[in-house]
């Protein structure tokens, strides 16, 4: 659906330059979403204004359904962005436009007639739950609604692709979980391909099907979400993972516990419907070792449950290696924290 192939971006003054991305190759599925999480300033937001031309790449080559942007001309590339709807952090409504008209105003701009901008706009009003707004203007509403007619804009030229960057930034924690359910019922109904830029693990956790990890303007990990939650690679996506599943023992509990002989401290991730197997009752019993829980959580990646516990495993090395071997076995990511 999207190719983005060693796409950079240079910003060029007087005294330097600055790259802003840099040799970013991204796929991206047709129906996914898909979310670019980054720190502040690390390149996330001018990625998704280059793959709709709001800012030139120096360089690189994006193509959406097999067309190359880079290759269009200004009136192939107006014509292209009716097919890529976006939305922003701080929402960018008309304050003298009702909803309605806020709504209908994409579709006046690329010329249809006020019979079916009308019929579209009544259409949009219920799915994004905004049929008795029509004619309120945005000072009225709350951060959520106005999202909502930010949603509904986007939606109003029947477009493939959906960039929301920063979308629930502005939002309280209710509101974005509102709004990330109906983005996600919007890609379910529909089969819209949607492109999340956020800062926040919790959204890629809620509703994201794949993710990528930009840092310092280069993707340093991407991947199925799943496995990325499961076996991150780089320290900047265990970063991000460890703000939605902690998994840092205190000091002082790691001490008290280096003074206890022949223990390991090991911390077990389950996902789907290993989370609710009786693992660690089956490993006392199959391996003869003491298990001392220390920290546990039970969660969910969009609708897969998945859960991490924290064990200090207690026995003799050959039962300490009997364990992990019956662990692998159940196909479980095993990670060693600390040997005493």
């Amino acid at each position: 659906m999207i190719r983005i192939e060693n796409l950079t971006k240079v910003y060029t003054s007087l005294k330097d330059q600055i790259t802003a991305i840099e040799d970013i190759t991204l796929h991206i599925p047709q129906g996914a979403i898909y979310g670019i999480i980054g720190l502040s300033g690390a390149g996330k937001s001018t990625l998704v204004r280059c793959i709709n031309r709001l800012e030139e790449p120096t360089s690189g080559k994006i193509f959406i359904d097999d067309q190359d942007l880079m290759k269009m001309s200004a009136r192939e590339l107006r014509q292209a962005r009716q097919k890529i709807g976006m939305i922003f952090q701080h929402f960018h409504l008309l304050q003298s436009r009702t909803v309605f008209d806020n709504i209908a105003f994409p579709l006046e701009i690329a010329g249809y007639k006020k019979p079916d901008i009308e019929q579209r706009v009544k259409e949009l009003l219920p799915l994004v739950g905004l049929e008795d707004k029509a004619q309120v203007y945005p000072s009225q509403l709350s951060g959520g609604q106005k999202q909502r007619v930010g949603i509904a804009r986007a939606l109003a030229t029947n477009p493939k692709v959906l960039l929301c960057d920063e979308a629930t930034s502005a939002l309280d924690p209710q509101t974005t979980l509102s709004i990330l359910e109906l983005l996600r019922d919007i890609n379910q109904r529909f089969g819209l391909t949607i492109i999340m830029i956020t800062h926040e693990m919790k959204v890629v956790k809620e509703i994201c099907t794949d993710v990528a990890v930009i840092h310092e303007a280069k993707i340093a990990e991407q991947g199925p979400v799943e496995a990325v939650f499961i076996q991150p690679q780089s320290s900047i996506a265990k970063e991000f993972i460890s703000t939605v599943f902690p998994n840092e023992l205190p000091m002082d509990l790691l001490q008290e516990l280096s003074t206890h002989p022949n223990s390991q401290i090991v911390r077990i991730q389950f996902l789907g419907s290993k989370t609710s197997d009786p693992i660690i009752t089956d490993l006392i019993k199959e391996c003869d070792v003491q298990a001392n829980i220390l920290y546990g959580s039970i969660d969910h990646l969009r609708s897969t449950l998945f859960g991490t516990l924290t064990l200090e495993l207690q026995g003799t090395p050959e039962k300490l290696a009997l364990a992990h071997d019956y662990l692998a076995q159940r196909e479980l990511k095993v990670e060693v924290i600390q040997h005493v």
